[in-house]
């Protein structure tokens, strides 16, 4: 039947009893790493003598969704221009999924409409003696938005 179980208790004495009763064929005992380090070595050698070894799983719980093929398909959007939302309709993966993927530092929200090149320009015309209504209308920038990248 059973030769290997996965335990996540402590293996006392009535513990290994009661495991080598309910399975008879037992060959291996795997536990999480952290609980094998508590196994007393009496223990460890007893169930030795007896055939059945005792080792840690460093892997379980829920399986990875996506891999790492997915994850490079979503860098390699993000390097080519793709928004975030582009990416979670075309790979069909959810939007949040995608922002966690990622490795580079992304950050929600709207880009900027004025790059950093036309706030410079803004402000070096007003520091040459322009005021911010001939800016505005040089630019074909609304008025408020040249005292807001002046302020930037």
């Amino acid at each position: 039947m059973n030769n290997e179980i996965y335990v996540n208790k402590p293996l006392s004495f009535s513990r290994i009893m009661e495991l080598l009763d309910q399975y008879p064929n037992l060959k291996k005992i795997g536990c999480p790493p952290s609980l094998y380090a508590r196994i007393s070595s009496k223990y460890l050698q007893a169930l030795d003598e007896l055939g059945v070894s005792v080792v840690p799983v460093s892997k379980k719980g829920r399986p990875k969704r996506y891999d790492e093929e997915e994850i490079e398909k979503i860098e390699h959007l993000l390097k080519s221009g793709h928004t975030p939302r582009e990416i979670s309709e075309t790979l069909k993966i959810p939007l949040k999924t995608v922002y966690y993927l990622k490795s580079s530092p992304l950050k929600r929200g709207r880009k900027n409409k004025y790059d950093q090149q036309k706030v410079q320009k803004v402000k070096n015309l007003y520091e040459n003696g322009v005021n911010p209504k001939e800016i505005s209308e040089n630019l074909d920038i609304p008025l408020r938005t040249v005292y807001f990248l002046l302020k930037r």
